[in-house]
């Protein structure tokens, strides 16, 4: 079950491989994105000393939830992952031009999990491209209804 979903990303890369990480949160973290209130369009992952960051992810506190703490709605929070794949993604992205954004945050076995793309930017052409494609396949769609209707 999808929680908050950062169709950006799909707009303005070319997801090569998807990955599923653990998140650190705090109580108040977890209260507020079962509530629906995060925002991801402006997050991105970035790998620091061997372990890898979500940074600009956007919580709203809820104001019964976080009452004796103050909270920081844009804070950087850890990712979990297994070191194998930690070490896969450091060279992608190192040597390889790559770079980690967060496409999807949902739950899994009532845990709070993060998706994360690794991903390479497309160019205003492909954009482009890739809008003609989006814009043709519904046309098409829309013929093919209008048929069956007769």
């Amino acid at each position: 079950m999808s929680i908050a979903q950062n169709k950006k990303a799909f707009h303005d890369f070319f997801i090569e491989e998807k990955y599923e990480a653990g998140m650190v949160l705090e109580g108040w973290e977890v209260k507020a994105i079962r509530a629906g209130r995060t925002n991801l369009k402006e997050a991105y992952v970035i790998i620091r000393s061997g372990e890898m960051f979500l940074i600009g992810c956007h919580i709203s506190p809820l104001s019964t939830a976080s009452t004796h703490i103050n909270p920081d709605p844009v804070r950087t929070r850890k990712l979990l992952l297994h070191n194998e794949e930690i070490v896969k993604l450091i060279g992608k992205v190192e040597r390889a031009g790559y770079t980690l954004v967060p496409l999807d945050m949902h739950y899994s076995k009532g845990r709070i999990k993060l998706e994360i793309g690794l991903a390479k930017g497309k160019r205003q052409h492909d954009k482009r491209e890739a809008e003609k494609e989006r814009e043709w396949k519904r046309e098409k769609d829309q013929v093919m209804k209008n048929l069956k209707r007769g």
